[in-house]
């Protein structure tokens, strides 16, 4: 643990090391003192020092549903061994032309304002992206020629994309997406119940998705990060390349690379 903006910082592992050797000479409860007085310090230094950036967070209701939400599935795995490869889950990500990524987990610590600011690039040249995957392959990417994401938006792909797509693992597939306004509209819902009748997972579906939980999806957690390290490995010339880079990244993807990736919702 680190704590920035003093005159000082302290590290906990490091601090430790190099307070039980300056007392190797001393009895073990002189070293226990040293010690003491080095977590005492950092204590009171982290005590004194401020958050003064937090983007996102859980809220005080989200806890209790991401539990109920990990219990069903548990338990629907405790019944279906194979529960987890029935599942497609899906997402969509913006590749900004600049390489911009978005930086809401950051946290500044300081014992006054530092007035930090990142520059941004205003309208900066998007590519939204739609992919979803599955226990041995990934299906899209596709490319919306819009640049905001509305629900009517959403539904056509959901009906002339998705739908087809999908078709051939009926009727045992479940569809999985997040609670992003766009895929909460009502005619959206209505066409997921009639396409995948009690077996979609999302914002008041059969299976409700628990808010901000990208963490369980592993389009967040490994997809979009491994694309996105492909495309942005160069510098982008002009706003038609990442396209032809993010068929390319996904392209690459093999049914052995999703294996651990596969394995890690039951984990989280």
């Amino acid at each position: 643990m680190f704590v920035a903006g003093h005159s000082r910082t302290y590290a906990i592992t490091g601090g430790e090391d190099r307070y039980l050797s300056r007392t190797d000479h001393r009895n073990r409860s002189g070293r226990a003192t040293y010690l003491y007085r080095s977590f005492s310090r950092l204590q009171d230094e982290t005590q004194r020092h401020k958050l003064y950036e937090i983007a996102f967070d859980l809220q005080p209701n989200d806890c209790p549903r991401r539990e109920e939400f990990a219990i069903e599935i548990l338990n629907r795995i405790d019944v279906e061994n194979d529960y987890l490869n029935c599942i497609c889950f899906s997402d969509e990500s913006t590749f900004h032309v600049s390489g911009m990524v978005n930086r809401h987990n950051v946290c500044i610590w300081g014992s006054e304002n530092p007035h930090v600011s990142a520059q941004l690039q205003r309208d900066s040249p998007k590519v939204n992206v739609w992919c979803s995957l599955m226990h041995n392959k990934v299906i899209g990417p596709f490319f919306f020629t819009e640049k905001c994401i509305t629900a009517n938006v959403y539904l056509d792909l959901l009906q002339l994309f998705i739908a087809p797509q999908l078709e051939e693992f009926q009727p045992w597939i479940m569809f999985q997406q997040d609670g992003a306004p766009p895929h909460w509209g009502s005619l959206v819902r209505d066409s997921l119940d009639e396409t995948f009748p009690y077996r979609w997972i999302g914002r008041d579906g059969p299976t409700p998705w628990p808010p901000h939980s990208p963490d369980i999806t592993p389009l967040d957690f490994f997809l979009w990060g491994y694309v996105k390290d492909r495309v942005f490995g160069t510098p982008i010339a002009d706003v038609g390349e990442p396209k032809a880079r993010i068929q390319a990244a996904v392209c690459t993807v093999t049914e052995d690379m999703l294996k651990n990736p596969w394995r890690e919702p039951e984990y989280r």
